[in-house]
């Protein structure tokens, strides 16, 4: 299902993966962070500071939809830019009980209270790691953080980095 996209952010790169395919090896993670930042990141102005930075941020978008353990269906992932901003499509399926978390962690993002909910995630030994994930992305990398449901099943997150900016 091709997404519209706002016509502004230019198309990087898209790659689909069979959830199977992710959840069979823990190290696919951060295989694919490290290809993808690689490969979006050498026309930056320090592209192998933004390539690292870049991998980090995606590596725990992957890890998120790893920890669904849906062997079923197809992750789908596109890399937009527009100026200085990277915009992440990352959909996957999931149920609906985990996509209601997701709604509460982005619901808290946006309440302006994500520090205080990361500190208090992070601490939380019983808290579930997908919390911790999002709210380190917002509150670490400055991520705008997006959630829909553009196809039935299927969870769409859409974060935009402005990690140039954290170069300064």
């Amino acid at each position: 299902m091709r997404v519209q996209v706002d016509a502004a952010f230019e198309p990087l790169l898209e790659l689909e993966m069979e959830m199977a395919t992710l959840v069979a090896d823990w190290s696919n993670c951060d295989q694919c962070a490290v290809y993808v930042a690689r490969m979006v990141s050498h026309d930056r102005h320090d592209p192998i500071r933004h390539a690292n930075l870049l991998s980090a941020a995606l590596n725990e978008l992957f890890e998120m939809s790893f920890h669904t353990r849906e062997s079923t269906g197809t992750l789908t992932f596109r890399v937009y830019r527009n100026g200085s901003i990277e915009r992440i499509e990352l959909a996957f399926p999931c149920s609906a009980e985990q996509r209601n978390l997701y709604e509460t962690i982005v619901q808290r993002i946006r309440s302006g209270q994500a520090l205080a909910n990361y500190l208090d995630v992070i601490t939380d030994d019983t808290a579930r790691a997908e919390q911790a994930i999002l709210l380190g992305l917002a509150v670490n990398y400055d991520a705008d953080i997006e959630l829909s449901i553009r196809d039935k099943g299927a969870t769409t997150f859409v974060v935009d980095l402005a990690l140039e900016r954290l170069l300064n």
